[in-house]
């Protein structure tokens, strides 16, 4: 009961916050010049054409007009369509929106390996080389641009040695896909044994996923290694230390207490990556939702544009409700 409780506030605040994403989002998205209805029909389109598809698309009367049609359709499971694809936006979103999961879910279990060794040693190893290149390491990783570091590796890996395959989608053209019964390609060619994809997906994730994981593994070590250098200082740990503990199991005790900390900034990194992968998804053509929304925005296609917000928002949510659950199994003072 005491869990249901926990996880009951913080659902109370999931539809306000929602709708305040989306007012938001709609207001910002309208102030885009470009209009969708002479994109469609084209300059010699005549007025009266333009009026009957802007009725249809939703897109006459003032602004708070069209987001209440907006709204009203989304209540119904309607994101609109896309004037691009010519399909419901929900329907696009289903088929890309794995491809940008499967790529910031890999993405970031390379940025945890690597982050949080290097966070510990770090913290522990004060006066070491580890300390240096972990310094290094962060200000480096901080500082660049993830799409420079990818189209880095791409020039070096798949120009100059051609041993990763051309930065062209996330299945080689020559290869057949597999049925997509859940959009991520891995677990696609998993469940119908079809090795050969499997192969070719994982060939074209290591570059875009070594980009991502490099850059986004600097906040965690950083976060790791303050917070387990406090640990490290705190009386429990030292009392531990001084009563000749093994060393495996003083640096074991002061990551838990570090948890809470390493877990926040993975989840804020999380999130973050919906949107902040699209120049990766561009630069390797990824095909995903980020680069689906940016086509939207280049084209004054807005549909598109507010369901990868309202996608993105519903995940982030998800994602901070799994937070607060983890915080309740790690740190008895929640439960308490």
């Amino acid at each position: 009961m005491r869990i249901l409780r926990y996880v009951g506030k913080r659902l109370i605040f999931i539809v306000p916050q929602l709708f305040g994403i989306i007012l938001v989002s709609f207001l910002l998205v309208k102030m885009i010049p470009g209009d969708p209805a002479v994109l469609m029909l084209g300059p010699f389109a005549t007025e009266e054409q333009l009026a009957k598809l802007r009725a249809e698309m939703g897109i006459e009367g003032t602004v708070l007009d069209q987001f209440w049609i907006y709204l009203k359709n989304l209540v119904q499971g309607d994101l609109g369509t896309s004037w691009q694809t010519t399909q419901p936006v929900l329907l696009d979103l289903f088929q890309r929106f794995p491809a940008t999961l499967e790529l910031i879910t890999i993405s970031l279990f390379l940025a945890l390996a690597i982050g949080i060794p290097l966070g510990v040693a770090a913290a522990y190893f004060k006066r070491s080389m580890v300390k240096k290149f972990s310094d290094y390491y962060g200000l480096l990783a901080g500082a660049l641009p993830d799409f420079w570091l990818g189209l880095v590796l791409i020039f070096f890996f798949y120009t100059l040695l051609g041993w990763a395959p051309a930065p062209l989608g996330r299945l080689d053209i020559a290869i057949i896909p597999p049925t997509p019964h859940t959009n991520f390609l891995i677990i696609d060619s998993l469940i119908e044994g079809n090795w050969q994809a499997l192969w070719s997906a994982l060939g074209r994730l290591i570059l875009p996923v070594v980009t991502l994981g490099l850059i986004n593994a600097g906040p965690i070590l950083k976060m790791t290694q303050s917070t387990m250098e406090r640990m490290l200082e705190s009386d429990f740990i030292r009392y531990a230390d001084t009563c000749g503990l093994p060393r495996s199991v003083v640096i074991r005790r002061a990551l838990r207490n570090s948890l809470p900390s390493i877990v926040t900034i993975v989840s804020v990194l999380y999130g973050f990556l919906i949107g902040g992968a699209v120049l990766v998804e561009i630069v390797f053509s990824w095909g995903g939702a980020g680069q689906y929304a940016v086509q939207g925005v280049l084209n004054a296609d807005i549909n598109p544009v507010l369901g990868f917000v309202l996608f993105s928002a519903i995940f982030s949510l998800v994602i901070y409700l799994i937070v607060d659950l983890i915080y309740f199994a790690i740190d008895p003072r929640i439960r308490s």
